[in-house]
């Protein structure tokens, strides 16, 4: 959510930020609601205070004194006007928050306005594989390996779903294991979250209301989805401290979960982008961090260095793209990209989303903390990346490390889970 002060004394910043994404609002309009609901709630305040002199008075005056009987009748008319006014005030509230609901978060100065192609490319880890023999896409290397049954994965659960196996489900395994690892090293607090959430939970992540058609909904209220399958441990893992209000010492809190992710569209992709790439469902691990406004930025650069890291010790050739206003997603100030080079469809793929909510769903979720020095409680900084996927980084180690001889080389850090440095054809089942 946008800071209404914000929107009230600099409405042009705020148009202006918005059209980079290609969003637009009606902000002349809602300054006018604004002005209205502010002046029908001084009204209502100020006649609730008069219904108090009122109460104060009659309670004070005998039942018999000649003029009780005028000021229970004032009372009663007060009352009313009051009871009036208020339910005009809800209304004018409810329409208030539903345009503030739907406005996106104001990219940063200095990300690119359009979409993604003003994309920018800000550097690359080591150069492209080149093979001297025909290579064969993650798909057939799969198969030909034995790590991933598609059909009995569709069987199961209809498109969109897959099966691994064997030495396919140890990799997966191993990939997970090594991030926790990695991240328990850094000092991140392991969660593993419900994988049902509430609505309110899906509204402080900033999915919801606009995004709620995303999600697998389980069961549906009158605001939208009241429980559904969480989309990414992101949505859980932002509202552990919703409506608290932190101490300034406890900062920066640093969380990671593991979890299924579970996504309804996966469609309108290109055809190339097949196997693991997009499905209902996949396993990442995901990084969250609650700091104050002036440490976001060093954060940022922390969460980003650690995906980078965990990419290049997979011994994988990748990229970093910051993403312009109109590709990066609705909740997020600044998003940087980590993308893994896959042959086969000679495009770059996202691994890790890594990004900058700034104050926007601390708003959302009244998330707060209580300055050292004492004074008014500030909404914390919220920053998350994926720590990370592994349905197109998997592709990707197949593709980039395969053999002449169709085996595929096990980047050595996985090794003491896979207890093996290759990965060799089986016979199909």
């Amino acid at each position: 959510m946008l800071d209404i002060t914000l929107l009230r004394e600099h409405p042009e910043h705020v148009e202006r930020a918005l059209a980079k994404r290609a969003a637009y609002a009606d902000l002349t309009g809602f300054l006018a609601l604004d002005e209205t609901y502010r002046r029908r709630k001084a009204e209502v305040e100020q006649l609730r205070a008069e219904r108090k002199r009122l109460s104060r008075e009659l309670a004070q005056l005998p039942s018999a004194e000649p003029g009780a009987l005028a000021k229970r009748a004032e009372a009663t008319d007060l009352g009313t006007h009051l009871a009036a006014l208020e339910e005009r005030l809800a209304k004018l509230s409810e329409e208030r928050q539903a345009f503030l609901d739907q406005l996106p978060n104001l990219p940063d100065e200095d990300v690119q306005g359009g979409g993604k192609e003003q994309n920018e490319v800000i550097r690359e880890h080591s150069t492209r594989p080149e093979f001297d023999f025909q290579p064969r896409d993650h798909v057939e290397l799969a198969h030909a390996l034995g790590l991933i049954d598609y059909e009995r994965g569709v069987k199961l659960s209809g498109t969109g779903h897959w099966v691994y196996r064997g030495n396919g489900a140890l990799l997966e395994w191993a990939l997970l294991s090594f991030f926790v690892e990695t991240h328990l090293r850094d000092g991140y607090e392991f969660i593993l979250p419900p994988h049902l959430l509430t609505y309110q939970a899906g509204y402080t992540a900033g999915q919801f209301p606009k995004f709620a058609d995303d999600v697998f909904v389980i069961e549906q209220g009158p605001a939208g989805p009241q429980r559904f399958l969480l989309p990414t441990a992101e949505t859980a893992l932002i509202s552990l401290h919703r409506d608290e209000v932190l101490l300034e010492s406890e900062l920066p809190r640093r969380y990671f979960a593991y979890s299924p992710c579970y996504r309804r569209e996966i469609g309108g992709y290109r055809s190339a982008e097949r196997g693991t790439l997009r499905g209902h469902q996949f396993d990442k691990v995901e990084l969250v961090q609650f700091t104050r406004p002036d440490t976001s930025d060093a954060a940022h650069q922390e969460l980003l260095v650690k995906a980078e890291e965990l990419v290049g010790a997979l011994g994988l050739h990748y990229r970093v793209t910051r993403l312009a206003a109109g590709d990066t997603s609705a909740a997020m100030a600044k998003t940087f990209d980590v993308e893994v080079w896959l042959p086969s469809i000679n495009a770059y793929v996202e691994v890790s989303s890594v990004s900058n909510a700034r104050d926007y769903q601390a708003r959302r979720g009244n998330i707060r903390y209580r300055p050292a020095t004492g004074g008014k409680a500030a909404y914390v900084h919220t920053l998350n990346a994926s720590g990370l996927a592994t349905s197109r980084l998997l592709p990707a180690l197949l593709e980039q490390h395969q053999q002449p001889d169709g085996t595929v080389t096990v980047p050595e850090v996985l090794r003491p889970w896979l207890k093996t440095d290759r990965l060799i054809p089986t016979t199909p089942r």
